[in-house]
């Protein structure tokens, strides 16, 4: 409860940040200039916000974006801001595994070193639906996405973390909707059946897997002893295209947040 009431109102946590602060104040003072960031669904929302914030710190940025239209719109806006930016776009469909690989080889051939990746896309509350592979769409593109580009990407991160003596950060975009799946968890054996399906909680379930891949992985990397953290990060409220599918949440989410006068931001 205490973690719904901290992102709803912004409260500050030990770190000095809070769900309210913006990544400009969180960046403040940063020089990214020797780093090489991936966003997934960098082209709206969340991802876009992080990309033109960490492009205005200098870094390079990827975004890898299923909609290249959009995507190189989202490019141009960060480059009208700012001139000197380091911006590429790639094409990624998260929901397919041929476009996972296809982007990694994609990026790979840049010849590029891999300093942070953030599996930031996603989908969310969508009526169900398979992905080109036949698996339940939010859980392919949330978790089994996220999880096949971190794999194939993670032996770069390696290297160049071993390289450039720069710890390596891989950040998966989590949800406090983990508390919010079905009854006893993931439903392996029920991944891709429509009955039983519900919307909040397939999400819930998929956020869940996030935050496991997340765990587990960060500890094989100390135990392996590399210099690479992985984190799951719940951003906090924030009204974006994520949300196209629940208008009804969004506008009760928008009623609530004005009448306790909370910070709020709508991209």
């Amino acid at each position: 409860m205490m973690g719904i009431v901290s992102a709803l109102t912004g409260r500050v946590g030990p770190n000095g940040f809070g769900s309210a602060s913006t990544a400009e104040k969180v960046t403040e003072g940063i020089d990214a200039t020797n780093l090489t960031v991936i966003i997934t669904g960098g082209a709206s929302g969340i991802g876009l916000e992080t990309a033109r914030v960490l492009a205005l710190r200098k870094a390079h940025v990827i975004i890898g974006a299923r909609n290249m239209v959009s995507a190189n719109e989202a490019r141009q806006h960060i480059l009208e801001e700012n001139h000197s930016a380091r911006v590429d776009i790639l094409k990624l469909d998260l929901s397919s595994v041929d476009s996972v690989k296809s982007f990694v080889e994609n990026f790979i051939a840049l010849d590029l070193p891999l300093n942070i990746l953030i599996n930031n896309a996603g989908v969310m509350f969508c009526p169900f639906s398979l992905s080109e592979d036949g698996v339940e769409m939010q859980f392919a593109t949330n978790h089994l996405g996220h999880f096949l580009l971190t794999s194939l990407l993670l032996d770069k991160m390696k290297q160049t973390a071993k390289e450039t003596g720069i710890e390596g950060r891989i950040i998966n975009l989590s949800s406090i909707a983990h508390n919010f799946t079905y009854r006893n968890g993931i439903r392996f054996d029920k991944i891709n059946d429509r009955k039983g399906y519900t919307t909040n909680r397939a999400y819930g379930q998929s956020k869940l897997a996030n935050i496991l891949h997340t765990n587990e992985l960060s500890r094989r990397l100390q135990d392996e002893g590399v210099n690479i953290t992985a984190n799951s990060v719940h951003p906090g409220v924030i009204m974006t295209p994520l949300m196209r599918h629940s208008s009804y949440l969004m506008m009760s989410m928008l009623t609530l947040l004005k009448l306790i006068n909370c910070p709020f931001s709508y991209h």
